[in-house]
């Protein structure tokens, strides 16, 4: 093999290899990524403001785990009490539980008496949030909310 044949086939093998990179990164960055889920309880009033807290746990698929404190805030036409146990979330994949913490934007209209039933979706950033749950009390109308979901330290 002549020297000019032997680097034209080393320069196209590093081409290859330096176009296989990415690639590999990208692969290797949607691997790294976890599903999560969360377990919670919120209890809440609404007047005009709307206001909800509670507890919960994340579990995500890589094994990582949190426990979280929930605040809900919200303005708009409403009235009500509430309860929402054994309520379910499903966050979009991240790689890693921190990037759950923070506050979720949502809409939320509801009508409930006796036995409510919650569903809500919302985000932050890039990161999306579903909510879903049953409970008691009653509730009518509609606000604005913030979702904040902080760590128990």
């Amino acid at each position: 093999m002549s020297k000019r044949a032997f680097s034209l086939s080393s320069v196209l093998v590093l081409s290859l290899l330096l176009l296989a990179l990415p690639a590999s990164a990208a692969a290797q960055s949607t691997m790294s990524q976890t599903t999560c889920r969360m377990n919670f309880n919120v209890r809440g009033w609404s007047l005009a403001v709307k206001s909800a807290t509670g507890e919960g746990t994340i579990s995500c698929d890589n094994g990582q785990t949190a426990e979280v404190r929930i605040r809900a805030k919200g303005a708009g036409l409403s009235a009500g009490k509430y309860e929402i146990r054994d309520g379910h979330g499903r966050f979009s994949p991240v790689s890693d539980v921190r990037e759950l913490f923070g506050s979720y934007a949502a809409g939320d209209v509801s009508a409930g008496a006796v036995k409510e039933g919650e569903a809500l979706a919302m985000s932050k950033g890039s990161v999306n949030l579903a909510l879903a749950g049953k409970g008691t009390g009653f509730d009518l109308g509609a606000a604005i909310e913030r979702f904040t979901i902080t760590p128990v330290k």
